[in-house]
């Protein structure tokens, strides 16, 4: 129910405006060899607003290609991806990128370990053998 309801909501966030009509845009190409037994397929789109969107596919199920337009702000966008039985990865040079590993730890962190490490040393710990019964506290 809950999704329904941000569908809903998001729906009516991101809908067209009903008085600004979309513009038409033409389609420039339109190439498509579909599925043939093996599962091998390719299709080419481009627009006449410079979305271009190339992508293949073939046996297993493995499928690459790319997706290029401008964003509204003007900035143009390219992705290339692969998707494989490793998953979907894009690449884009927009995409986020976590930072190298091993990343420097910042100091707060190894104070931190540093004085657990202190606490865990400076603990008296009393090693019993196991008791041969047990009662109620």
């Amino acid at each position: 129910m809950l999704l329904l309801l941000v569908v809903a909501a998001a729906e009516k966030l991101y809908a067209p405006s009903p008085s600004a009509p979309a513009p038409s845009v033409s389609i420039l190409k339109d190439e498509r060899v579909h599925p043939d037994a093996e599962g091998n397929y390719v299709f080419d789109v481009e627009t006449e607003d410079g979305i271009v969107r190339h992508e293949s596919g073939g046996v297993g199920g493995s499928q690459q290609g790319f997706v290029s337009y401008t964003a509204p702000d003007g900035t143009p966008v390219h992705i290339k991806f692969v998707a494989d039985e490793n998953g979907y990865q894009p690449d884009s040079d927009l995409l986020p990128v976590a930072p190298a590993f091993p990343h420097p730890i910042p100091q707060y962190v190894l104070d931190q370990i540093a004085k657990a490490a202190e606490e865990d040393a400076s603990r008296s710990v009393e090693v019993r053998e196991p008791a041969a019964t047990y009662s109620q506290p």
